[in-house]
C-alpha cells in the first residue's frame, strides 16, 4: 500500500484500519506541516504573554487555577504524562494501540493543539517503525478523552515507559527507539497535554468494531440461509416483493443477500408443493428483519464515527485569531451512545443465530433431523454441548449489552463531574463482537452438518460452498471428537473471510 499520507484534515475508516491491522506506513503532508507550525507559532506567543493560559501555563482539571512558571513548563509537560500513565490491567491490542495513536497524529497535524511537527512526527515515527507502545486496559473514563491510554502512549515519545517490536517482544522505550534510529523529544508548552486530551481510544475501536461487525453481518446472512435449507424452511418470505412493503434498508439488503444465497436451492424446491407447514418459524422467517436492523443501526454509527474523523479533538483550543478557548468536545458521550447501541443488536443477532441452531438439534422441530446432529444419539451427543457453549455466549452478550454510557462518575475534585464511559462502551462491545463470531461459528457448523444429513438433497451453490468449507473443518459425520478444535477452525476461517469468500465465488459481493 502506499503511504497514508495526514494533511491537516480528516481521515476514512478505511485508513484507520489499513494502518492499525495491515501496517500501512504514514506521513506528514506539507499542509499538516503548515498548519503545526502556525499552531505551534500561536502557542509560542502565548507562552511569552503574562496572562495564565490554561494547559500552557497552568495545572490540569482541578489544578487549572495554579499557575506554572515559565521555567517549569517542561517538567510539568513531562510530569503530565508520568502521571497520567497511571492505567492497570491486561494489555490492550496492538490494533487498538496503532488506530489511537494514528487518530492523535491526526488531530495534532490540524494545526488547533498548538503542537510542534516534530510531536506529531514522533507519534508516525513509532507507528512506521512497528513499536507499539505498552498501554493498559483500564484508565480511561471518556471524559477529558483517553487520558490514561494516550498518556501511556506518548511515553515513548519521551523515552520512558515500554514498548512491544513488531514480533511482540517486549523492550524499554528508549531502547527500542535507540535500536529504530529514533530519539526521545522533549516537550514544549501545551504538548503533554495535546497528545492525552482526545477520544482517539474510543473512535479507535468504534471503527475496527464497525468493520467486524460489517463483515459478521454477511456471514450471518449465510448462516440464516444455511439453517434454512437445513430446516426445509421457505424462502418465499424474503420474497422482494413483500420486503419492500416495509421500505427499511437494512432488511433489503439482508434480504437480496438471502434470495442470491438461495438461489436455485435443490432443497427448498423439494418441499414447495405439498408441505403442509403454513408458515416458518420467526428465527427463519424473520431473518431478514432482524438481520437487517443490525445494519440500520450501523448505518447511525458509521456516521457518527465518520464525523469524529474529522473532528478536531483537544482543549484547550488553540483558534487561528489567537484566542484559547476551553470546550467539552473531549466528551465521549457520542461514542460511547453509539457503541452501546451496536452492542444490543450484536446481542440481538446473536440471540436468533441461538434460536436457529436450537431448532436444528431437536428432532422434534428439525422435520427429520437426527438428535443433536449425530448417529446413535445417546452413546454419542453430537452438538449438544456445542449449543451450551453457543448458549453461554449468547447470555455474555446480553449482559455486555448492558449500557456503560448510562453510567458516571465523578472525578478529579469534582472538576469533571460527567464522564462517558466511552471506553469501556467500546472495549465491551469488541468483547462482544468477538463472541458473535464464534456464536456464528456454531450455526454454520451445524448447519453444515445438517445438510449432509438431508443428501441425496443438495444446497444453493453458494450455501453448498460454504458447507463444503466448514465441513473440511470439522470433519466427516460420525462418533463424538474433541470438538474444540473444530469449532475453533471454522470461527477462524470466519475471521480469516474464508467463509464469506466461499459464498461470494458463487454469489458475486454480498451487500
Amino acid at each position: 500500500m502506499d503511504p497514508l499520507v495526514i494533511q491537516n484534515a480528516g481521515i476514512g475508516a478505511d485508513d484507520v484500519v489499513d494502518v492499525a491491522r495491515h501496517g500501512r506506513s504514514v506521513s506528514l503532508g506539507d499542509d499538516a506541516l503548515l498548519a503545526l507550525d502556525l499552531g505551534a507559532g500561536r502557542v509560542a506567543r502565548l507562552f511569552e504573554s503574562p496572562e495564565p493560559v490554561y494547559g500552557v501555563s497552568t495545572g490540569f482539571g482541578a489544578l487549572a487555577n495554579t499557575v506554572i512558571p515559565p521555567e517549569r513548563s517542561a517538567e510539568l509537560q513531562v510530569n503530565l504524562l508520568r502521571s497520567h500513565a497511571a492505567g492497570m490491567g491486561d494489555e490492550v491490542e496492538t490494533e487498538v494501540i496503532r488506530a489511537m495513536m494514528l487518530l492523535r497524529a491526526r488531530s495534532l497535524a490540524m494545526g488547533f493543539s498548538g503542537a510542534r511537527a516534530l510531536v506529531a512526527q514522533a507519534i508516525v515515527d513509532l507507528l512506521n517503525a512497528n513499536l507499539t507502545p505498552v498501554v493498559r486496559e483500564h484508565g480511561s473514563l471518556g471524559a477529558s478523552g483517553d487520558l490514561a491510554p494516550l498518556a501511556a502512549a506518548a511515553l515513548p515519545l519521551i523515552g520512558e515507559g515500554s514498548v512491544r517490536d513488531a514480533g511482540g517482544t517486549l523492550q524499554s522505550s528508549l531502547d527500542a527507539l535507540h535500536e529504530a534510529g529514533l530519539a526521545p523529544i522533549e516537550l514544549g508548552a501545551k504538548e503533554g497535554l495535546a497528545l492525552i486530551n482526545g477520544t482517539d481510544g474510543m473512535l479507535g475501536m468504534l471503527v475496527l468494531a464497525l468493520e467486524d461487525l460489517g463483515h459478521l453481518t454477511k456471514v450471518a446472512d449465510i448462516a440464516g440461509a444455511m439453517t434454512t435449507e437445513a430446516l426445509m424452511g421457505t424462502d418465499r418470505a424474503f420474497a422482494e416483493d413483500l420486503i419492500a412493503m416495509r421500505p427499511q434498508v437494512g432488511q433489503a439488503a439482508s434480504a437480496t443477500n438471502l434470495r442470491a444465497l438461495l438461489a436455485e436451492s435443490p432443497v427448498i424446491a423439494s418441499h414447495r408443493h405439498g408441505d403442509d407447514r403454513v408458515q416458518d418459524p420467526y428465527s427463519i422467517r424473520c431473518t431478514p428483519q432482524v438481520h437487517g436492523a443490525v445494519r440500520d443501526a450501523m448505518s447511525y454509527v458509521t456516521a457518527v464515527s465518520d464525523r469524529e474523523l474529522i473532528a478536531f479533538i483537544d482543549n484547550p483550543v488553540v483558534l487561528s485569531d489567537g484566542r484559547v478557548e476551553s470546550c467539552g468536545n473531549f466528551h465521549g458521550a457520542p461514542l460511547a451512545h453509539a457503541a452501546d447501541f451496536l452492542a444490543i443488536v450484536v446481542a440481538d443477532l446473536g440471540a436468533l443465530c441461538e434460536r436457529r441452531t436450537d431448532r436444528m438439534l431437536d428432532p422434534k422441530r428439525s422435520y427429520g433431523l437426527p438428535p443433536f446432529l449425530t448417529e446413535d444419539a445417546g452413546v454419542n451427543s453430537g452438538f449438544m454441548i456445542a449449543h451450551y457453549t453457543q448458549a453461554a455466549m449468547v447470555a455474555e452478550n446480553r449482559r455486555l449489552a448492558s449500557p456503560a454510557g448510562a453510567d458516571t462518575i465523578p472525578t478529579s475534585a469534582m472538576q469533571e463531574d460527567h464522564v462517558s464511559m466511552g471506553w469501556a462502551a467500546c472495549r465491551k462491545l469488541r468483547s462482544a463482537i468477538d463472541n458473535l463470531r464464534r456464536i456464528l461459528a456454531i450455526e454454520l457448523t451445524c448447519a453444515a452438518r445438517a445438510l449432509e444429513y438431508r443428501a441425496p438433497l443438495s444446497p444453493a451453490g453458494p450455501t453448498g460452498s460454504v458447507a463444503s468449507r466448514v465441513q473440511a473443518s470439522i470433519g466427516p459425520a460420525g462418533s463424538d471428537v474433541w470438538l474444540t478444535p473444530r469449532l475453533e477452525a471454522v470461527s477462524e476461517d470466519i475471521r480469516g473471510g474464508h467463509i464469506l469468500a466461499a459464498a461470494e465465488t458463487e454469489t458475486g459481493a454480498l451487500l
